[in-house]
């Protein structure tokens, strides 16, 4: 069901043009625009980091990683889903691997800036792209299930986020989340890439279970590279540090970091929450 921007009313039509108050949303760059005045610049991100992000994902090791363990939790906990949003889809990488491993799946990106956008539309071939402020999701009861991956700590009312993805999930349908974890692995790579926090477990599963969610797993990742995380994360309180550097490595280290990861995944799919890592995943339900 769809919530009309304009007049907050709800309604069940093709189209978005509001039987209430006419309103249509705004067209930029051909993607339905939710909150416009947004689409250019934002305080929680900056567009030219989508070109940046583009060159990399497809072949650094944890974007690669992550993508597997992200279809790996929609495969296990929504093995039935019809549809997925994914807010913050940033270049459409996530999506990309979730459109070829569900064929069947109707998906939905969003992103608050149509740059990014317009990476995402040369990644994607049948999934729906808008323009949209995660803080007003203009939908009610309408995904089984929605993901936000490493987009949370980007936004500093986390909180309305949360209510609003439990707002747009339907009864029985859930969410995915991916966040940076452990507030003393804070570094430059952080303050670069516009992080307002990294996140405890506890605090993440109080702010799910004061949305509404039902917590069904919740674990560590990236828990094997953790020492050599922290080491560069140590290295970068030097002053003036590039904090693109960080993907920059060689071709054989980036395999084998893969493939830790990799190792890593089958410890998690068996089974076992890890306590300690780079990041977090969760899954949560609507019930």
């Amino acid at each position: 069901m769809k919530i009309c921007p304009a007049c907050n009313k709800n309604f069940m039509q093709t189209t978005w043009t509001c039987p209430y108050c006419a309103y249509n949303p705004t067209l930029i760059s051909g993607h339905l625009a939710f909150a416009p005045e947004l689409a250019n610049e934002s305080e929680g991100f900056e567009a030219q980091y989508f070109a940046q992000l583009a060159e990399v994902e497809a072949d650094y090791f944890w974007f690669r990683a992550r993508n597997r363990l992200i279809i790996w939790a929609l495969k296990r906990y929504f093995p039935d889903a019809r549809n997925f949003l994914e807010i913050g889809c940033g270049t459409g990488f996530v999506l990309s691997g979730i459109e070829q491993a569900f064929p069947n799946l109707t998906l939905y990106g969003s992103e608050i800036f149509t740059n990014g956008l317009e990476f995402a539309a040369q990644r994607l071939v049948n999934v729906e792209l808008f323009q949209m402020d995660a803080r007003y999701i203009p939908f009610y009861s309408e995904f089984q299930v929605i993901g936000a991956f490493d987009v949370l700590e980007h936004i500093q009312d986390d909180e309305t986020v949360l209510k609003e993805m439990y707002k747009a999930t339907i009864q029985g349908g859930g969410i995915i989340l991916t966040v940076p974890q452990h507030p003393w692995l804070w570094s430059q790579t952080d303050e670069y890439a516009h992080h307002v926090r990294r996140y405890q477990a506890n605090e993440l599963k109080v702010k799910l279970e004061k949305s509404g969610f039902k917590i069904v797993r919740m674990t560590s990742f990236v828990s094997l590279l953790l020492p050599l995380m922290a080491l560069s994360r140590l290295k970068q309180q030097k002053p003036n540090l590039d904090a693109l550097s960080e993907f920059r490595i060689s071709r054989v280290t980036n395999y084998l970091l893969e493939i830790i990861l990799d190792m890593e995944r089958g410890i998690i799919r068996a089974g076992v929450s890890l306590p300690v890592g780079g990041s977090l995943l969760v899954v949560a339900n609507k019930l």
